[in-house]
């Protein structure tokens, strides 16, 4: 049988009903919202693993018709690869990779294509490298002051040396012999020694009686 409440009892009934009438819907929805964003967090975290797992899919399979030399395939995983995935990372290593077997096969406006692509979504490190790319193919194109402008947009510190050693290409290609050395020069300097492609660059000054060599031991005779 109920026990009827003593006061102090009724009293706490009825002040707890006065807080959820007050406050009810307040906490009903605060705590909706809550479980509603940890469930969509849940998802979002199980949809970009899954979105991860099938671009990685499919980037294995442009590895692998790249490897085989087919651009028309590479070309055919790549769009659907950054139609489906153009977020992910594998997009833009999908772009790099789809434009070296491009231009590899001499199609160099589908490799530009490629790398344009990678210069707008990639990161800024990607960026650097499609730039530097899509500069040789105009060089390779006699588009110098094209490849010149767009190197100008590699500000990347990491990547200075190897758009000054392009930009001196440019350079001597449209006959600007002082101004190639200038930026062969700025390249050179730029690597350390233990970086291989130094001595390519160190060539190119070579071939311009302008040796990196001959020139630090000539400023030192100088300044004797």
């Amino acid at each position: 049988m109920a026990t009827q409440l003593d006061l102090q009892e009724q009293e706490q009934v009825d002040a707890l009903k006065a807080f959820w009438q007050r406050y009810g819907n307040l906490i009903t929805w605060t705590l909706t919202l809550a479980l509603a964003g940890f469930a969509g967090w849940t998802w979002w975290q199980r949809h970009q693993r899954d979105q991860a797992v099938q671009a990685s899919t499919m980037y294995d399979e442009l590895e692998r018709v790249a490897g085989a030399g087919d651009a028309a395939r590479s070309a055919k995983v790549f769009a659907d690869l950054k139609e489906r995935f153009g977020s992910t990372t594998y997009a833009v290593q999908g772009g790099l990779l789809a434009a070296k077997v491009q231009a590899d096969k001499a199609l160099p406006a589908e490799a530009i294509a490629s790398l344009a692509w990678v210069a707008e979504h990639g990161d800024d490190e990607y960026k650097a490298i499609a730039r530097l790319r899509w500069a040789g193919l105009l060089i390779d194109g006699k588009k110098y002051d094209d490849a010149i402008a767009l190197l100008e947009q590699v500000r990347q510190p990491a990547f200075a040396a190897l758009a000054a050693d392009r930009k001196g290409d440019a350079l001597l290609a449209k006959g600007q012999k002082d101004a190639a050395k200038a930026a062969y020069q700025a390249a050179w300097s730029g690597m350390t020694a233990d970086v291989k492609y130094r001595f390519v660059v160190e060539a190119k000054l070579t071939a311009l009686a302008a040796a990196p060599a001959a020139s630090a031991a000539a400023s030192a005779g100088a300044g004797q």
